[in-house]
């Protein structure tokens, strides 16, 4: 077949739509389009862009609210129980000593996991079709 006679309609571009929820909650947590998982999902550190550059997936509809902070402080909660029952048991520090490590490490897990947190809920909104966004996957073949 000749590259002449290969039509090529430019405007119909198909995205690789990712297959499964978790495919598209990574894509999410990395900061990258639902969608197509090429454009960036952030223009600054928590604001989302308004259409992706790649794929241009409106994403202004999102409405993440506070969920983002909830799992934050969820995970973060979570990881350092263990670490202050062994700092607390295993070692003689006083309260203020004991709050000069908590407080900063725990404030830098909660920021660090704000972004990933609020990029995955986006995707499950974009996934389910919530809040403006289109549902653009077919439904699964029920058995």
């Amino acid at each position: 077949m000749s590259l002449s006679t290969d039509t090529v309609d430019h405007r119909k571009t198909r995205y690789d739509l990712p297959a499964t929820l978790m495919a598209c909650l990574w894509r999410g947590v990395l900061g990258r389009c639902p969608r197509c998982g090429e454009g960036s999902l952030f223009r600054k550190w928590l604001k989302p862009v308004d259409s992706c550059a790649h794929c241009r997936l409106d994403i202004s509809g999102q409405r993440a609210d506070d969920l983002p902070a909830y799992i934050g402080i969820f995970v973060t909660g979570h990881l350092l129980a263990p670490v202050i029952i062994a700092l607390v048991t295993g070692f003689a520090l006083s309260a203020t000593a004991l709050l000069a490590i908590i407080i900063p490490l725990a404030l830098v897990m909660l920021l660090g996991l704000l972004q990933p947190s609020k990029g995955g809920v986006i995707a499950l909104q974009w996934w389910n079709g919530m809040h403006g966004f289109r549902k653009e996957r077919a439904p699964e073949p029920s058995e």
